[in-house]
């Protein structure tokens, strides 16, 4: 049985003030469309219209208290409460709303109502662990993007058994498909004749990082599980399962984005 659904409601101000107009793009990520980015790629491709007229400029701004936005004909309205929630991703689901070869996606374990519902920090199909979900586009922005150098901690088993020399080239950083990665912390918690478990720490999240970074060290992955996103933890979340942040995760998240986004800026 799937946990309830819930809210989470963020105690900051509103995101836009009566009257006051903000960039097309950020209100559609308010309105829990995706990231900027994902939002900039809507406006292009038409999708988009306000006050009934087709809207293409990336630079349009709107006034959420005067203009109607609408999506797919659908009208947007940006909610002041936010919806936070993890899940424990099991091994097997992709993570995408959908899937043109009908695998089973993470939106399988959640209900209908957040079926369109962002994630922030993708997992491939072999891998499971932590995933948020939120409709706070510009809070998935600010942990995910690299520059923002929030960390990621993994359970990664791997075969055959690294070498010191491996390890340490690991840390330092390794080339893989779109160059060096960042340096990372690698510490062994286990070894057997056949391989080891390592916890990983990184800041970055390419694709497939963590499976490209081992490859490069002449061994494979097989098991990674993502422990912690930022200040979340995993715990001890039934895998399959998913649940609602509580107050004080969310404004944990906040003060985590908020924070990166100051050492960025100075």
């Amino acid at each position: 049985m799937k946990s309830s659904v819930t809210s989470s409601k963020q105690s900051s101000k509103t995101v836009s003030k009566p009257g006051k107009e903000i960039r097309l793009n950020r209100y559609l990520a308010d309105c829990g469309l995706g990231s900027r980015r994902k939002t900039e790629e809507l406006i292009k491709s038409g999708i988009i219209s306000i006050n009934g007229e087709t809207c293409q400029d990336l630079a349009r701004k709107v006034d959420p208290e005067r203009d109607k936005v609408y999506h797919a004909g659908k009208l947007l309205s940006a909610n002041e409460d936010k919806i936070f929630i993890i899940l424990n991703k099991p091994a097997g689901y992709v993570v995408t709303q959908k899937d043109e070869y009908k695998r089973r996606t993470v939106y399988d374990l959640l209900p209908e109502n957040f079926s369109t519902l962002p994630y922030a920090g993708r997992l491939d199909k072999g891998s499971e662990g932590l995933l948020l979900f939120t409709n706070d586009g510009a809070l998935i922005k600010n942990l995910t993007h690299p520059s923002h150098k929030v960390e990621k901690v993994y359970k990664v088993d791997v075969e055959p058994r690294l070498s010191r020399a491996a390890l340490q080239n690991l840390r330092q950083g390794v080339e893989i498909e779109g160059g060096r990665t960042q340096s990372a912390a690698v510490f062994v918690k286990n070894e057997t004749e056949k391989g080891m478990s390592l916890k990983i720490i990184i800041t970055e999240g390419r694709k497939r990082q963590i499976r490209q970074m081992i490859e490069a060290v002449g061994a494979k992955v097989t098991m990674l599980k993502r422990l912690q996103f930022g200040p979340l933890y995993l715990g001890n979340l039934p895998i399959g399962r998913w649940r609602p942040l509580t107050p004080q995760e969310v404004r944990s998240l906040y003060k985590a984005a908020n924070a990166n986004k100051k050492t960025k800026q100075g």
